[in-house]
């Protein structure tokens, strides 16, 4: 396969996977820029590519300025690009795998409080769309999903009797999440007033017509207009999961349960938000350590 055809191969499975044209548009301006690069080079065959030849162009991106997230985001594009064409035979090894990009300074993600969270709530109650608002924060609070897995479920995936969720997660992994009673009324809700409207389709966040599933775009949109409405600034969907792994680490759950929950790949991923509540650390240091507080000699 040539590697124009093998790109165009791997970007026309990316968009039947994710249905985000953001997504598609992201792997395509970094691996269309790496394919750039191998003709330069005079490489006309993806077996000549290899982890040295790799590691040489990460080195003219440092040299040419881009910034390590850059760097690191696009050497993302090419393990998942590589793992692709290794699947199909294409190749044969997954080049790209034993690559490591870039040291990084990992930025501690953005918590909301509890009560900012109600907030949020008590907004999509009064909002234009009550039941989808509300069932669109229930997933990104309460089930902790990325907004890619939001815009991607589907009512097949969705157990309201049993309260799970059978979402598609980074790099194609199904994985199981179960969801509580508020998140299960808001569910219902959306469910039974889109099959009141005949508008009921396979997916649960629906645009433009039943088959067709919400934009990533548009969700994004409609949680910052949410939080503003409450007057919360710079909210996102990612800060809800976010405060979902918080809340649910301050609550006492163990960290492997979060992992999973979340479907981190590695427990370095959930460790970074032990470190975000400075409250709960003191809490949790007075509570537990012997030497921490003053006994109480009061008889």
């Amino acid at each position: 396969m040539e590697i124009d055809a093998a790109l165009q191969s791997f970007l026309e499975h990316v968009r039947h996977k994710s249905g985000s044209a953001h997504t598609v548009t992201s792997y395509s301006i970094d691996l269309r820029q790496f394919v750039s690069y191998l003709n330069k080079q005079k490489v006309a065959s993806l077996n000549d590519v290899d982890a040295t030849r790799i590691r040489a162009y990460l080195r003219e991106l440092f040299n040419l300025g881009y910034s390590k997230a850059s760097i690191s985001r696009k050497l993302s594009s090419m393990r998942r690009f590589f793992a692709y064409l290794r699947q199909l035979g294409v190749t044969q090894a997954d080049v790209g795998r034993g690559i490591h990009g870039p040291s990084m300074v990992r930025n501690i993600p953005r918590a909301l409080s509890p009560e900012a969270v109600e907030k949020m709530f008590e907004a999509a109650e009064c909002g234009e769309f009550p039941e989808r608002d509300v069932a669109m924060l229930e997933l990104l609070y309460s089930c902790g999903l990325r907004v890619s897995e939001l815009v991607g479920l589907k009512w097949d995936g969705v157990d309201l009797e049993e309260r799970w969720l059978i979402v598609m997660g980074k790099g194609d992994k199904e994985r199981r999440v179960p969801f509580g009673d508020c998140a299960k009324k808001a569910l219902s809700a959306l469910r039974n007033r889109d099959a009141s409207r005949d508008a009921l389709g396979q997916y649960v966040f629906t645009s433009r017509g039943k088959d067709r599933h919400l934009t990533e775009r548009t969700a994004h949109r409609v949680i910052t207009s949410m939080a503003a409405r409450c007057g919360l600034g710079n909210v996102t969907p990612h800060t809800l999961r976010h405060s979902c792994a918080t809340h649910l680490l301050e609550k006492g759950a163990p960290i492997k349960f979060v992992q999973d929950f979340l479907g981190h790949e590695s427990m370095a991923t959930t460790q970074i938000y032990l470190t975000i509540s400075a409250s709960w650390m003191k809490e949790s240091y007075v509570k537990h350590h012997p030497r921490a507080a003053i006994p109480d000699l009061a008889e």
